[in-house]
């Protein structure tokens, strides 16, 4: 199924394993633990729904500008590529202002910029493998 020059169905499987690997990725699994010491203890008080849609909605629009970025059917290291500048060249990166200006750790910037970097490395690979 396509869609303004993209294939719809990569685009919502590149936003499902986003919302997938940031499960992943932030549970005590992983950093979890560690995100929430470095963030002094967050306490969520939304209910999750509301936070889990949210952050879904936001993952489709991640995934569909990537693939907006790439265009319809990339080659697989040009998407691949693209993902990590992508991730950490520009995400991450801009990330590392804020922190820097927010007085946040490099440990949480390594965290957060590095779930984005395989958030977008992950884009690149759903979308240069599906053809």
């Amino acid at each position: 199924m396509h869609m303004m020059g993209m294939n719809v169905l990569a685009v919502l499987l590149a936003a499902v394993s986003s919302f997938m690997l940031g499960g992943l990725w932030y549970s005590p699994i992983l950093f979890g633990k560690l995100w929430n010491d470095e963030n002094g203890g967050v306490k969520q008080d939304r209910h999750p729904a509301r936070v889990f849609g949210v952050a879904f909605i936001f993952s489709l629009l991640a995934a569909f500008a990537f693939a907006r970025w790439v265009g319809p059917l990339p080659a697989l290291d040009y998407a691949v590529k693209h993902g990590v500048l992508a991730g950490f060249g520009m995400v991450a990166a801009c990330f590392g202002i804020n922190y820097q200006f927010a007085n946040r750790s490099i440990k949480l910037l390594l965290i957060d910029g590095g779930y984005h970097t395989a958030q977008f490395l992950v884009f690149g690979l759903i979308l240069g493998l599906w053809h």
